[in-house]
């Protein structure tokens, strides 16, 4: 082999192989970058305020003469969001510009009621009957909040998660460079 021919095999033998090493090594940076959303763990992208009332009566036992009603009004705020600390390399498939993300879907976060919050609106008690306790306030304070958890799904507050979910990680890799973004939740 000539001298010119060797020396224009060995410089684009050496350009093929950095340019195959160079095109892993921005997989592997791009892949990276991807997965620092993995460091956020829970995203909560969607609050509601609920307010739920709470009425009891206890005029049930026959050995009890008369009867005692409480109405309580409680406030809670929900939170929702992604847990993205989820999120695994088998997650993300990523075509130069174009990336395919799949996220799990949303879930309740948090479920805040403050004392302040809870508040009694009306009570009345028959004249032999004790007043309800704060035991048993507190007991219809949280029979308050196992209602609103069960509630959940018709709030329709996961679906706004998702949806808002999509949007910031949208942006958020639309920033990183990438031109065409699919987002999915399994």
């Amino acid at each position: 082999m000539p001298l010119k021919t060797t020396i224009l095999f060995f410089m684009a033998s050496t350009l093929l192989l950095f340019s195959c090493n160079n095109k892993e090594q921005q997989m592997q940076d791009q892949m990276q970058q991807v997965m620092a959303l993995q460091q956020m763990n829970d995203l909560a992208t969607a609050q509601y305020v609920v307010t739920k009332i709470i009425k009891a009566n206890d005029n049930q036992a026959w050995y009890k003469v008369g009867d005692r009603k409480i109405l309580m009004s409680c406030k809670a705020t929900l939170t929702a969001g992604i847990d993205l600390s989820a999120i695994t390399p088998k997650n993300v498939q990523i075509d130069d510009k174009d990336i395919n993300l799949q996220l799990p879907h949303a879930k309740l976060l948090s479920v805040n009621i403050k004392p302040e919050d809870v508040e009694e609106v009306y009570e009345t008690e028959a004249p032999f009957r004790d007043p309800f306790t704060s035991g048993e306030r507190n007991a219809l304070a949280i029979q308050a909040e196992s209602q609103i958890r069960n509630s959940v799904d018709s709030l329709g507050i996961l679906e706004t998660g998702e949806k808002n979910a999509t949007l910031f990680i949208s942006n958020f890799l639309t920033r990183l460079g990438y031109q065409k973004v699919m987002i999915h939740f399994d």
